[in-house]
């Protein structure tokens, strides 16, 4: 298994980038776990852990969403990429400007009157979260971004061959753009603020990201068990339509609370009922293809491809709807369900995405056509395995947080001081087994490919 264009090898640098994050992101994921049972574990407190954490992982999955991007169009538009000098410089601003970000949560953490203000803006810090990056990076951001949709679209005007999953590709990541300007807006008003806030939030991922996991989803399944192009295509568009659907007015299930109309209650929870849909065709999808073709050219891929289906639904789909409807949402929002939704979610919908789209084409770019898969296999069950047990202990956690504040009246600091210590003990622990597996992917990540023959036998 080779690559077909020379340019397909820059995914290399942004996959290598976005292994390096996730590693960071989990590390510090783990000292936030253990900063629950003790504050001062740490010489950063426990806002800037969390900060880092939340950061670390989406802008991971963005740059591993980067680099398949560029393989994918180039395979698909059988061409080399439009500037391969462009694609090197975009890579390499991306990561001068996430490293002179992170490196500014690390200031502001130890030093917080750092974060002065410069043009009416916070230098280090804008506070808003998870979009807290400052706005000179913001700049940096977009500049970086529309640099990479630059060079995607001229390579398929160059050969002017269009193909669906291009299309649907290109297509969601220049939605992904849109959706990072709002971010940039500011209100007075808290709820008009939240309001354009959760468009960044949610419609990334509740809208673009799955338009993009639709489009890889469809491609992985053509590489790894050679599906045909016209049958996956057909249910490509029909599960992006349906995300566009329902998770642009899912968007509602953010606004019950925040001052909006009443009317969001029923447009949000209807919608939010729907999601999982377009989610459980994914899944539906993969398996009828894996079904009908037995020819499997990556056992690995395949495997990680389907787990994420799978898992997008799990945690994207059940465990959202388990707490987005109005009715239970009163109870629940901004409890530990929440956190739980989240973890599953995201581990199940993009990173296990990420993960199948390195393994699908990674041993191409290497120029590997076997490799040895059990430290791949292993990966995947210290992360999975972890990541449910984290996922239960968070839900559980969140069930006595939302029995003690919402029903007996207890106020947040009380309950965080009465929860039962388990929680967040059996929380570290599994992060630890997720650490591991996370660990071993790095491993197997650079030596696929590297090893001699009889290393991998």
């Amino acid at each position: 298994m080779t690559i077909k264009h020379e340019s397909q090898k820059i995914a290399q640098h942004f996959y290598t980038f976005a292994v390096l994050l996730f590693l960071v992101q989990v590390l510090v994921g783990i000292i936030a776990a253990v900063q629950f049972i003790w504050p001062d574990f740490f010489i950063l407190n426990f806002n800037t852990i969390r900060t880092l954490h939340i950061n670390a992982l989406v802008v991971w999955l963005l740059v591993g969403f980067m680099g398949a991007t560029y393989y994918v169009v180039s395979e698909e538009s059988e061409t080399e990429l439009w500037s391969l000098p462009l694609a090197k410089f975009q890579f390499w601003a991306t990561v001068v400007t996430i490293t002179t970000v992170v490196l500014g949560y690390i200031i502001m953490g130890l030093y917080p009157q750092a974060n002065i203000l410069v043009f009416g803006t916070r230098l280090l810090n804008e506070g808003r979260e998870y979009i807290e990056a400052p706005r000179w990076a913001d700049v940096l951001i977009v500049i970086s971004v529309l640099l990479f949709l630059l060079n995607c679209a001229m390579t398929v005007l160059k050969t002017k061959k269009w193909t669906g999953i291009q299309g649907v590709l290109l297509g969601g990541l220049v939605f992904l753009a849109l959706m990072y300007l709002p971010g940039m807006m500011y209100a007075k008003s808290m709820v008009k603020d939240q309001f354009w806030w959760w468009w960044v939030v949610h419609l990334w991922v509740e809208g673009a990201w799955e338009i993009i996991a639709g489009a890889l989803l469809a491609f992985m399944l053509m590489k790894t068990i050679g599906a045909k192009r016209e049958v996956v295509e057909k249910w490509m568009y029909v599960e992006v339509g349906l995300v566009l659907f329902t998770g642009i007015l899912g968007t509602g299930h953010h606004y019950y609370w925040i001052g909006t109309p009443e009317y969001w209650l029923w447009v949000g929870g209807i919608f939010s009922s729907l999601e999982p849909i377009p989610l459980l065709l994914m899944v539906w999808n993969a398996f009828r293809t894996t079904r009908e073709t037995r020819n499997v050219e990556n056992k690995v891929g395949l495997y990680y491809t389907v787990a994420n289906a799978i898992f997008n639904f799990v945690g994207a789909g059940l465990w959202g709807i388990i707490h987005t409807l109005p009715q239970v949402n009163k109870w629940t929002h901004g409890t530990q369900i929440t956190t739980a939704h989240g973890h599953l979610a995201f581990y199940g919908a993009y990173v296990l995405l990420v993960m199948a789209m390195i393994y699908v084409t990674l041993p191409a770019i290497r120029g590997v056509k076997e490799f040895n898969p059990s430290r791949a296999f292993q990966s995947f069950w210290w992360m999975t395995i972890s990541m449910v047990f984290i996922v239960l202990t968070i839900t559980g956690a969140g069930m006595v947080q939302t029995y003690m504040e919402r029903l007996m009246g207890l106020d947040y600091v009380a309950v965080k001081a009465n929860y039962n210590l388990w929680f967040w003990i059996f929380r570290a622990i599994f992060g630890v087994g997720f650490l591991i597996g996370v660990g071993i992917f790095v491993v197997d990540y650079f030596k696929l490919g590297k090893e001699p023959a009889t290393a991998r036998a």
